[in-house]
């Protein structure tokens, strides 16, 4: 027989291989047990319960939002109470905006390199949790949309009553209603309600993921509804226990040896009658195979036999390693079975794991200084687990490490970040909405002069940008982008110096930076000197003029990115100059521009059809 054949028909088998060994903890007589009490319940007279209906009391937790962190603007915190907007379509201040769409940002040289083992069916890209006053047994959750719908892709409740004052030790997540991103035709208001799963416990904390990147621009939110019953329904039926990513035991009990097969002799004896050639298959070939394996379906498949017991731990299958899609379930003992495999691990992904004490410094210190040593990428956004002492272990374990991630980790203590600066072999550093301090960022940069990425977008404990920028013209002259969304105290000085410094950028960000002022030229000074540039952002800059427009135009044919939504002096004219300029030119964000009008938008769309060219509306 043809030995692949034989591997594949053998990969087949170990769910039910798995399955069977794990039902032993529920038993077929479990089974019926607890169905005959469902039939019996349900021959009984049923209570009357009454429906609950609340919206969101508090935001408790997000990934990211386009609004400011001193503002309501376009913030998560719209997301709480009654709704401001709906069911008026458009784009409203008063609503919940998450900071990208589409595939854009994707597409810069500031995106991170994708994680192999990512399970097709994880498509989150953001999150925010909603705490609700009473907790209830669910019937509907309903997400009032008011611009742009479809990005929600996963609905979750958790056992956590956030409000109690005894939170139990077991928090459990449990999925309400989970599909892939859909294409919504029309950017009109809507009222979302998928069909959920009934829940077991009782809640009052609601998670809502979203996908943007099927969208053509921002989705905004503006309440989320939850309709339940305060009594327990009926439960469902028993259901055999899930094999998950906390049950990785490397034990050796019942392993067998594959395709051999045994015929007993007369003493009783086994005679090996032949492999079937399965182990005779190269090392290389089985590695191969069960790298296309999910992480959790790799961890099942060490339970079935010696010979992929053994390839399923070798370290080489954990050069790479993402845990965020198994946030809700990954703990310090998760990674306490995965650190004897993760010996040759370089990028670890743990971000939006750990909250609410499923990981400890104990844990993350003891699995960071066993597998940390190779590390060159660490990716911990939303970690709220983290303290001052964590980034202490990083910057101890992780010598060679060069893309550190803290994104929205804004529960870190400022002294925590002067730690980074042990850390000089860093080329990529995100400190998106984090309360890093000027010291510490000025000690950063001294010591990591090969940084090559900076993410300081919402940063607002840093009191003088232009001490910043200054220091990064001199020390990161390799610097090749740079995030200063909604940086508030940044002049046209430090910019000038930023420009003249760092040559090589090819992406800035200066969207709300109000302080920047056209008439100063700042804005002419930095397309002269950065003609590397591919996306540049001025977004929300009223001073934005069309000598600007004209300036990038002549100086920069790479331009791929351009956002001057809310300018008032920019004409069609100088756009048409721009778009003949810039071939390569993708998007296009007119959002709000007093001089360019609907008729105008569609006219240039017409002329530069490859061109994603954004105008977006209130009604």
């Amino acid at each position: 027989p043809d030995p692949l054949f034989l591997m594949l028909t053998l990969l087949s088998m170990f769910y039910y291989i798995c399955l069977r060994r794990r039902s032993r903890s529920g038993t077929r007589g479990e089974a019926l047990t607890s169905r005959r009490a469902v039939e019996s319940g349900q021959r009984a007279t049923l209570p009357i319960s009454v429906e609950v209906e609340q919206y969101a009391k508090e935001v408790l937790d997000f990934s990211s939002h386009y609004g400011s962190e001193n503002s309501m603007s376009y913030t998560m915190w719209n997301l709480a109470g009654m709704p401001n907007v709906y069911p008026s379509s458009g784009d409203f201040t008063q609503t919940a905006v998450f900071r990208a769409y589409g595939t854009w940002w994707e597409q810069c040289v500031s995106a991170p390199l994708p994680f192999r083992r990512t399970p097709k069916a994880f498509h989150s890209q953001d999150y925010i949790e909603l705490a609700f006053e009473e907790p209830v047994y669910p019937t509907a959750v309903e997400v009032l949309e008011t611009y742009h719908p479809g990005a929600i892709v996963q609905i979750m409740a958790c056992s956590l009553n956030p409000f109690s004052q005894n939170p139990p030790t077991d928090v459990r997540w449990e999925v309400l209603w989970a599909e892939e991103p859909t294409k919504v035709l029309t950017p009109q208001a809507r009222q979302f309600s998928p069909s959920i799963k009934q829940l077991s416990f009782p809640t009052n904390l609601i998670r809502v993921e979203v996908n943007s990147s099927l969208l053509k621009y921002y989705t905004e939110l503006d309440a989320v509804v939850l309709r339940g019953q305060k009594e327990r329904p009926i439960l469902s039926l028993y259901k055999m226990p899930r094999i998950d990513i906390c049950d990785l035991s490397d034990s050796d009990e019942e392993l067998s040896d594959p395709g051999v097969s045994f015929r007993q002799a007369g003493d009783g004896k086994h005679i090996n009658l032949g492999n079937g050639y399965f182990d005779k298959l190269p090392y290389e070939l089985i590695q191969l195979i069960v790298s296309h394996l999910t992480l959790p379906d790799l961890c099942r498949l060490t339970q079935t036999c010696k010979l992929l017991h053994q390839h399923c731990c070798d370290p080489l299958q954990y050069i790479q390693l993402s845990l965020q899609p198994y946030w809700a379930r990954l703990s310090d003992t998760s990674l306490g079975h995965l650190q004897g495999r993760c010996t040759l691990l370089q990028r670890l992904n743990l971000s939006w794991t750990g909250n609410r004490g499923a990981l400890t410094l104990t844990g993350f210190s003891s699995f960071m200084k066993a597998c940390g040593g190779s590390l060159v990428c660490l990716e911990l956004s939303c970690c709220h687990f983290l303290s001052e002492p964590c980034l202490e272990v990083i910057s101890q374990t992780c010598p060679g490490l060069q893309e550190l991630n803290l994104s929205s980790c804004d529960r870190l203590h400022p002294q925590a970040f002067t730690h980074i600066s042990k850390l000089t072999r860093l080329r990529r550093l995100v400190l998106y909405r984090t309360k890093i301090e000027q010291t510490a960022m000025l000690s950063i940069l001294t010591f990591c002069i090969e940084l090559r990425h900076l993410n300081l977008g919402s940063c607002v404990m840093i009191e003088d940008y232009d001490v910043v920028a200054s220091m990064l013209a001199v020390r990161c002259r390799s610097l090749r982008s740079l995030d200063l969304w909604r940086c508030r105290n940044l002049t046209e000085r430090g910019l000038a110096e930023l420009a003249a410094g760092c040559r090589l950028l090819e992406e800035l960000d200066l969207g709300w930076c109000s302080t920047l002022q056209s008439s100063s030229g700042c804005f002419q000074h930095l397309a002269r000197n950065l003609q590397c540039l591919r996306k540049l952002f001025l977004t929300a800059n009223r001073t934005v003029c069309d000598s600007d427009i004209e300036e990038l135009a002549a100086n920069c044919p790479a331009l791929q990115h351009l956002d001057i939504l809310g300018t008032r002096m920019v004409s069609s004219s100088s756009l048409r100059k721009l778009l003949q300029a810039c071939p390569k030119l993708l998007l296009l964000d007119v959002s709000f521009c007093a001089q360019v009008d609907a008729r105008i938008v569609q006219e240039l769309c017409g002329l530069f059809p490859n061109v994603a060219i954004k105008k977006s509306f209130t009604q």
